[in-house]
């Protein structure tokens, strides 16, 4: 069964872009090989370490979306591990998380809120108010005619 993961790893700072692109490639393939499908790949430029990783300060940051079984995350892992121009990695599973937003969404959704609900403002009285005034000489001119309909006839006798 396929999941969606996310994995992120930083590259050495001293890795030259043409470099960085093939480690990239290579990844993928193995992603794509092993029956598992990339969704993005954003290379997010070379940024600074929040701690000093292997006498490195800064390094390039990689971020790969992926559906994927579990048993090629973890292959991938291992050569993540082993491969020397990753410094660090992480991989975070997000169909979880999809899965608890959709729920929230589900939820506020089914709940009607109060400020979409109709509200009896002064603005709302006037636009109600117009269009009585409007129908009113209609309706006063129809009114004989209604009263002549339903007064009693008087029988002559």
């Amino acid at each position: 069964m396929n999941r969606t993961y996310e994995i992120m790893f930083i590259v050495r700072p001293d890795v030259e872009e043409a470099e960085l692109d093939k480690l990239v490639e290579t990844f993928s393939g193995y992603i794509t090989t092993g029956g598992g499908v990339v969704k993005t790949t954003e290379k997010m430029g070379r940024r600074r370490l929040a701690y000093t990783v292997q006498k490195f300060n800064d390094g390039f940051y990689v971020l790969l979306i992926v559906d994927a079984p579990a048993s090629l995350i973890s292959e991938i892992e291992r050569r993540l591990r082993v491969s020397e121009p990753v410094i660090k990695f992480i991989t975070v599973r997000m169909d979880e998380e999809d899965k608890r937003v959709a729920k929230i969404k589900a939820h506020r959704d089914s709940h009607v809120k109060r400020s979409a609900l109709p509200t009896s403002s002064p603005e709302a009285a006037q636009v109600a108010e117009t269009p009585a005034v409007a129908e009113a000489p209609a309706a006063e001119a129809a009114a004989p005619e209604a009263v002549a309909a339903t007064e009693p006839v008087a029988a002559e006798v």
